[in-house]
């Protein structure tokens, strides 16, 4: 291959790259922007090590979060020079701390042939560990446990480090003891165990620590944004007082906190290795102005970070659209019309991205595609009707109207747990078999013998009772509730949120299905006015909607994906849908500390996805928990200049709720005062509108539209954090009191 002079492998730099490229042997903070050619960067300053003779490839140590992007830099170096790029410590965290064990397998007490557990073995250790202890998943469930063992790993903890604030916790640090003796006496390591083990030997083992200080001249990190507590303090012990480091990341793309991300390790950075001022890449490759404009925007209502100010050469571009849609079906709707112009207009259902900061808000978007016909794929997920959760409820359903389904039984026999174990399932399909029987009838006549399996029955029989009673989504939240599967995710530790904000959603697709659009009608064995009708024809679409439209292999098709899950991808065209408080941001971001500031920074991520177009849609009511919500519109979007959006429909500012958006400290003021020149005398069953009232369950409120009814009437009440609600004073009257 040809052998790039310095020249040549500096050449199309901008003054901000070449300064980062070529920056002095010493520590170095680089603050790289959304779509600043951040690879191009880190890839380029080691070939420059490598070509003026100031590193070798056995004194560079590189370290990245994923093994795609460790690829895409081994690919790019051996592009650039005739380097033996395995010869390299390149990979990610987890990667060369592996490396480093099985050199020293020795000194970190493991054997030559230590296995890794992933996280689906992980998990099958804790389970085997709580049977042996004989812990019952109700009192530590499998999941939650291991959650704390990786937490506490990550924060570099051992179980004897740990003190119990209850019994309870007690009891999880003991498991975390158990757990890691297991793991010892087997000889294998899970992927925290990795982390935590390297890092203990290069703490006590002085020689090899100072080996590897003078071996690696060089440490190179990308997205130092989302290093943990544990990952910050291995890198400052590799490099020692000598090494010149230079990190490259982003403080406004930190958006892993959940996972244990430090965002302050950036500010950390700058005063622990002595750098008085971080390298600023601002000029981004990627989009427009307007989008930029409105990225900037936004971040700088962010109070704790470092700075900086995306631009570009590429011109302004198109004003980002804005959708406020009446309802979650509507803005569904446009954003499918809006696919289908694109794609006439020559552009690929592969470069348009769509893109929500919950999977749940996945469902009603789905439903619109399949109708349409629009092939999608769910980017780093399942579809809505394919999730875990989803599976298990419809399972419910299924066996409600046919308890001689043996999947859907076999599928939640034991979810949630109820001590069915493998024996006691095995011994029912064995009489199945004997008999020629389902094992519905099978597990029928072992009930008298087994008062689980009896329990279980008696479940099964009361969802039946219900069918011809209660309507669809009346039997659908009795089997996400009285099968204790809300229950169960509820209880459970860990990432459940997303699992239950599922499966309130598939209660909203219940209370939205219309089985007369569903095409079951037209068929003769179907009849409409048949209890039965409703649940089937919505188990039909269910599947039906699980199972088409998938994408084949190469296929063009529509990106669908959380926010979260978009970081590092680009799309010609972005909608970002659902921007309504509570949703975006996050009403349980909302609550925790430095919340907002790392919901904004999602934000900031979702804005810059956009190479040339962006979508901003948000819906003026939406079905949450079974019932219409009505929201307020994102503060993010307050956030953009209005010269750069154009407003899509007739709806900007028709809701009422949105005056409130400029002084959302006291929303309540704020409503009475853009309400004072409502005639006071107007009353609506005793209430007034811009009258402050308390209610029992929602708290305090501001009464901000109101009509009449043949009796009573009807409120509209924003209750700040609960949201806007609609009571009929009929009902609700005796639970509101007027606040003077």
């Amino acid at each position: 291959m040809e052998i790039l002079s310095s020249a040549g492998l500096l050449a199309g730099l901008n003054s901000e790259q070449l300064a980062a490229v070529t920056w002095p042997a010493q520590p170095a903070l680089v603050l790289a922007g959304a779509g600043s050619g951040k690879t191009r960067v880190l890839t380029t300053r080691i070939a420059w090590l490598l070509q003026t003779g100031q590193a070798s490839v056995h004194s560079i140590l590189a370290v990245t979060f994923t093994n795609k992007a460790a690829k895409e830099m081994q690919l790019r170096l051996s592009a650039l020079l005739p380097v033996s790029v395995r010869a390299m410590w390149l990979g990610t965290f987890h990667g060369l701390c592996h490396r480093f064990l099985r050199l020293h397998h020795q000194e970190a007490g493991l054997p030559k042939t230590f296995q890794i557990l992933d996280i689906g073995d992980q998990l099958a250790v804790v389970k085997r560990l709580l049977k042996q202890l004989n812990i019952a998943d109700e009192v530590i469930a499998p999941r939650s446990l291991q959650g704390f063992i990786n937490a506490q790993k990550e924060n570099g903890l051992r179980a004897s480090r740990l003190t119990a604030r209850d019994p309870h916790e007690r009891l999880m640090i003991e498991c975390y003891a158990a757990y890691d003796s297991l793991c010892q006496n087997e000889g294998v390591v899970d992927f925290a165990e990795l982390m935590l083990r390297s890092y203990e030997i290069l703490q006590s083992n002085d020689v090899l620590r100072c080996h590897y200080q003078n071996r690696f001249n060089h440490v190179l990190i990308d997205e130092f944004q989302d290093t943990n507590k544990l990952q910050y303090a291995w890198l400052k012990l590799l490099a020692g007082e000598h090494a010149a480091v230079f990190a490259v990341g982003d403080d406004d793309q930190s958006i892993y906190r959940f996972r244990g991300a430090e965002v302050a390790n950036m500010t950390r950075f700058l005063h622990e290795f002595g750098v008085s001022e971080p390298i600023r890449l601002e000029q981004n490759y990627r989009s427009v102005g307007n989008i930029l404009t409105a990225a900037n925007a936004v971040i700088a209502h962010n109070a704790s970070r470092l700075g900086k100010n995306l631009h570009t050469e590429s011109g302004s571009g198109e004003k980002i659209r804005v959708l406020q849609a009446i309802n979650d079906i509507e803005e569904a709707q446009f954003v499918v019309d809006e696919v289908k112009a694109l794609h006439r207009e020559g552009l690929d259902y592969m470069q348009m991205g769509i893109l929500y900061r919950s999977n749940a808000q996945s469902r009603v978007l789905e439903q619109a595609l399949f109708r349409a016909g629009i092939p999608y794929k769910i980017y780093g997920g399942l579809r809505f009707y394919e999730r875990q959760e989803i599976k298990h409820a419809l399972a419910y359903l299924r066996l409600a109207v046919n308890p001689d389904d043996d999947n859907a039984l076999l599928r939640v026999i034991n979810v949630p747990t109820r001590g069915i174990g493998t024996r006691t399932i095995e011994n029912i399909q064995a009489a199945a078999s004997q008999t020629g029987t389902s094992l519905w009838q099978a597990a029928s006549s072992l009930a008298a013998k087994n008062s689980k399996i009896a329990a279980f029955i008696h479940l099964i029989e009361n969802l039946q009772a219900q069918t011809a009673q209660v309507s669809l989504p009346e039997l659908m939240a009795a089997a996400i509730y009285d099968s204790g599967l809300m229950e169960y995710y509820r209880t459970q530790k860990g990432e459940q949120q997303e699992r239950i904000n599922n499966l309130e959603e598939l209660l909203n697709a219940a209370v939205a299905f219309k089985p007369q659009e569903s095409g079951f009608d037209s068929e003769p064995e179907y009849d409409e006015n048949d209890p039965l009708f409703a649940v089937l024809s919505f188990l039909s679409t269910a599947s039906l909607e699980a199972g088409e439209h998938q994408a084949g292999q190469g296929e063009d098709a529509l990106q669908l994906m959380t926010v979260h899950a978009a970081k590092g991808l680009e799309f010609d065209a972005v909608f970002l849908t659902g921007l309504e408080e509570g949703l975006f941001p996050s009403e349980y971001s909302m609550a925790e500390k430095d919340g907002l500031e790392e919901e904004r920074r999602l934000m900031y991520v979702a804005i810059t996805r956009a190479r040339k177009r962006l979508y901003l849609t948000m819906a003026q009511q939406r079905l949450l928990h079974g019932q219409t919500h009505f929201a307020l519109p994102s503060r993010f979007v307050d956030e953009i200049p209005e010269c750069v959006l154009q407003y899509l429909s007739a709806h900007k500012n028709t809701l009422v709720a949105r005056q409130q958006i400029t002084q959302r400290t006291n929303p309540f003021h704020s409503s009475r005062s853009k309400l004072a020149d409502t005639p006071a005398s107007t009353d609506f069953d005793g209430f007034q509108l811009g009258q402050n009232v308390h209610h029992e369950r929602f708290g305090t409120g501001v009464i901000i539209e109101a009509s009449h009814k043949a009796e009573g009437a009807r409120l509209t009440i924003n209750f700040g954090k609960q949201g806007i609600k609609e009571l009929d004073t009929v009902f609700a009257k005796s639970k509101l009191t007027i606040i003077s």
